[in-house]
Parts: C-alpha cells; sequence; structure tokens
C-alpha cells in the first residue's frame, strides 16, 4: 500500500502571481465582439448628445463609458491587475496544502477546498496547472510546487481524463 500524499506550502499573492495567474489562464479576445457593448454606449451617447435635448451631462456620460469600457477590453490585463492589488487578498500568504482529500487553500481572508471529486479537470500549462471545477477556475503556478506535487497533479490528471 503506498503511503498517503501529503504536500503543504505558503506563498504571496503579489503582483507577480497575478500576472502569471492571468497570463496562463485567460485568453484575450480583441475581436469586434468584445468592443461590441463600448461601440453601443458610445453610439447612443453620440445620438443623445446630437439629436436629443436631455441634459447634456448624462448623454456625455453614456459616451464617455463607451469609450471607458473600450479601454478596459483594451487593456484587460493591467485592469484586471489594478482590480485584483486592490483586493483584500492582495499581498497576502496563501497556505496550499495537497492531499489525497483534494487542494486546500488558506489564508487570513478565508479558505477554500476542492476536494478530488468536485474538480472536472486539471490542466497542465507552461507555468502551472488550471483547476476547472463547478464554481470555475482556479490556478496554481508550478513554482510554488515541488517535483512530488507536480507528479501526484499529473497522476490526478490522467485519473481525472480517463
Amino acid at each position: 500500500m503506498t503511503p498517503a500524499f501529503h504536500y503543504s506550502t505558503r506563498y504571496l499573492l503579489n503582483k507577480a502571481y497575478f500576472s502569471e495567474c492571468y497570463e496562463q489562464s485567460v485568453t484575450q479576445d480583441y475581436s469586434w465582439r468584445a468592443y461590441a457593448k463600448a461601440l453601443f454606449f458610445c453610439l447612443f451617447g453620440g445620438v443623445l448628445v446630437i439629436f436629443t435635448p436631455l441634459n447634456p451631462y448624462v448623454a456625455w456620460f453614456i459616451f464617455v463609458l463607451g469609450l471607458v469600457e473600450a479601454l478596459s477590453v483594451y487593456y484587460q490585463k493591467p485592469w484586471w491587475l489594478v482590480r485584483q492589488m486592490l483586493g483584500k487578498t492582495a499581498n497576502n500568504e496563501i497556505t496550499l496544502t495537497i492531499d489525497d482529500k483534494g487542494i486546500q487553500s488558506r489564508s487570513f481572508y478565508g479558505q477554500q477546498q476542492l476536494l478530488w471529486q468536485d474538480i472536472n479537470g486539471l490542466i497542465q500549462t507552461e507555468l502551472g496547472w488550471i483547476i476547472t471545477h463547478q464554481a470555475g477556475k482556479n490556478y496554481i503556478s508550478a513554482s510554488v510546487l515541488s517535483a512530488e506535487a507536480i507528479d501526484y497533479l499529473q497522476q490526478q490528471a490522467q485519473q481525472l481524463s480517463n
């Protein structure tokens, strides 16, 4: 009988970690569809400015809202990074535990436990692992994992794909 696997480590949710998380788990979309909402707000605001006697502040607000939306699509990564860095978990220490039950992360602000039966997939990327589950996705950087933990995750990924 093989001994139970247990791995635990600590790391900081800093800007470098968040940047890696974004680069490895998000596919950026710069197609016209990504800009559809921005285009709608700009056109709607422009129509209000030109053709209606509506308060110009409201019309210009809607128009500028469209411009801000377009900027948020174009600068999606910095926009996301700023939101993460302004969050309460930024620069907070995380304790990650991987064992036979699942993957658990704990911090001062809360904890999350993903049991192996609740995980739908483990996708290995260049720099880490994307964990898909019913509630969404999580990312673990391989830089915080030992070689044994990476091997264990690869075994679990094979079991999940079967």
